[in-house]
């Protein structure tokens, strides 16, 4: 049976709430309105105000509360309603969060998951719409993962809480209604990166709302006798660089599919990491396929071509092999 993205989320926060009493949700809007995106949607009812938790319009303020509750031997969940917001709440994540294992030599962890929406194309503009995840994979001492499918949304959670250290997943918004079989053994790890689409003509690396993009992309490539491997990401820091090496060592070129910006973008970790992995056994620069440098725009048709597009990323690949 299919579900959406978003009932994965909800069948994961269920399970966890169920399954482990230190386990509960807290956030803006996640108990009466059931989340600002519906993910906790009916959980309130089933679980009381004591394990849904609503908070001020205060990240600092419950991402803060979340670090010291988990301090305190419990495994909270935090959700942010977009990373845009998640600014805020930037000093406990990564001067308190990610630092205390290393600053107390061991003997303090913060085993606290933070989720968040990121990303573009429903029209919220620019203070909704960014992808600042490599912000966020700069950071030693969280784990940041990025599910792109209904079996990483329902996996990586459960996952997720079982990290004794800091944990922060963003759930693209235009992922929210994607539908998909769930298969039966939906669990995941949250070390590796997944080989989407295998093939051997060149590597297409993406990750969260990029990923169906790369996936149409090879699809219509393949059409016309290019066959392009596609690698989702799935886990932005640390970075499976040993499966991205495995793959441009195949197919010998890359091109990078990320909705940041290209300055300082992951996109440019990535192409760093293959320079310095596999540059000999290129054919090709590496190419990217990125956000343009400007704020997300409201207007439908600027922030459709503010975005990496299945056109861009054909053109892209084309490009690269000088057809």
């Amino acid at each position: 049976m299919k579900i959406s993205y978003r009932e994965a989320l909800r069948q994961a926060l269920r399970e966890a709430l169920s399954t482990d009493p230190r386990v509960f949700l807290m956030g803006e809007d996640v108990g009466r309105y059931g989340g600002s995106y519906a993910v906790s949607k009916g959980l309130l009812d089933e679980f009381g105000p004591e394990r849904i938790r609503d908070t001020p319009l205060s990240e600092l303020g419950f991402v803060g509360a979340g670090v010291g509750a988990a301090l305190g031997g419990m495994r909270p969940i935090v959700e942010v309603m977009t990373v845009n917001f998640s600014l805020l709440a930037l000093d406990p994540i990564v001067n308190t969060a990610a630092a205390l294992r290393h600053m107390s030599g061991g003997k303090f962890s913060v085993p606290l998951v933070v989720r968040m929406a990121t990303g573009a194309g429903r029209q919220l503009a620019a203070q909704h719409s960014h992808s600042l995840e490599n912000w966020y994979a700069h950071i030693p001492g969280i784990r940041v993962l990025a599910p792109a499918t209904v079996a990483d949304a329902r996996g990586m959670l459960v996952q997720a809480l079982a990290d004794p250290d800091p944990v922060v997943m963003f759930e693209h918004a235009q992922l929210y209604n994607l539908e998909d079989e769930l298969p039966d053994d939906w669990q995941c790890d949250i070390t590796h990166a997944a080989v989407r689409r295998p093939g051997t003509q060149l590597t297409l690396i993406s990750y969260g709302g990029s990923l169906p993009k790369a996936m149409q992309a090879a699809s219509e490539l393949a059409s016309e006798g290019i066959d392009a491997e596609v690698i989702d990401l799935r886990v932005l820091r640390p970075l499976d660089s040993d499966t991205l090496t495995a793959s441009v060592c195949k197919t010998h070129r890359a091109v990078i599919v990320d909705e940041g910006w290209k300055t300082c973008s992951l996109a440019a970790e990535i192409m760093a990491r293959l320079m310095e992995n596999c540059f000999y056994e290129l054919d090709a620069p590496v190419a990217r396929v990125c956000s343009e440098e400007v704020p997300i725009p409201y207007a439908k048709h600027l922030e459709d071509a503010a975005l990496p597009q299945v056109a861009k990323i054909i053109a892209a690949v084309r490009g690269m092999l000088n057809v």
